[in-house]
């Protein structure tokens, strides 16, 4: 008899339009491939849920921002849990799978992090810049997002909001990682063009700073992306911390650092499995 291959149910949605980016096409390839060593079927995030039962494990991959349907992404982690479902990423993540508090925790602990707040009386922590920052802790993809002056921000409803100075960075840079080995990384050369992204090779301090944050997330299976920018100053500061459904921007790597991405997804689902 042939060996029993394992069953992963690949959630995306595949018509969610990212500016600047296809899901799609990430998807069609990462799931072609799983394919080779898998039995693989591809849902919408919001049939997850009523799927799971019948595979090994769910994957959560290029879903989209959960704050457009977060009343049905509770109800499947929810139910996740309470049933012991294998989710991958596993559904302990302390990055932006758990909304934007890190942010605020990793500000508290020294870490270095674009400095944020979320009270009022706050404020006078930041440092001073032309403009802040408003998002809403659970948003994602810049959804909410707002730039205002000092004199604006006591005035502000702070229920589920975080306050940044805005950094007048020189670029964003993108280290990939999956469990916690690095894969790779890629920079935006041009503020202005955040999706415009070229190969990027990292120092041993640039692998340092990432590494810290993978480390901090205590994640032992899954993909993470540490976004961060690099200050005026020359320093790295964290930007995000996305362990939910990281876009991996395959398109802009070579095809063999692709493959080796691939080659490690695979071999991370693998021993996620069988843990």
């Amino acid at each position: 008899m042939p060996a029993v291959r394992p069953r992963l149910l690949y959630v995306t949605d595949l018509a969610y339009p990212a500016r600047g980016r296809r899901y799609c096409d990430e998807d069609i390839h990462l799931t072609a491939r799983l394919r080779e060593t898998f039995d693989l079927a591809v849902c919408h995030p919001l049939d997850a849920a009523a799927l799971m039962d019948g595979f090994d494990a769910v994957v959560v991959r290029n879903s989209g921002p959960v704050i457009g349907y977060q009343k049905e992404y509770d109800a499947f982690r929810e139910r996740a849990l309470a049933e012991g479902t294998r989710v991958y990423n596993p559904l302990h993540g302390r990055g932006d799978m758990a909304g934007k508090q890190y942010l605020l925790d990793l500000t508290a602990a020294g870490y270095p992090v674009i400095p944020t707040v979320d009270r009022p009386e706050d404020l006078h922590l930041l440092p001073a810049a032309a403009e802040y920052a408003v998002k809403p802790k659970a948003g994602a993809d810049s959804i909410g997002l707002r730039f205002l002056p000092y004199e604006e921000l006591a005035g502000l409803a702070y229920d589920g909001l975080l306050v940044q100075p805005r950094v007048d960075f020189r670029y964003e840079v993108s280290f990939y990682f999956v469990d916690d080995l690095f894969q790779y990384a890629l920079h935006a050369p041009d503020p202005a063009r955040r999706w415009v992204l070229e190969p990027y090779e990292p120092t041993e301090d640039d692998l340092a700073f990432a590494r810290r944050f993978v480390d901090w997330n205590t994640l032992d299976h899954g993909i993470q992306r540490v976004d961060a920018c690099r200050a005026p100053g020359g320093e790295l500061l964290l930007v995000e911390l996305e362990d939910l459904n990281p876009y991996l921007s395959l398109d802009r790597v070579p095809e063999e650092t692709r493959d080796r991405f691939v080659t490690a997804f695979t071999d991370s689902l693998h021993r996620f499995l069988a843990a």
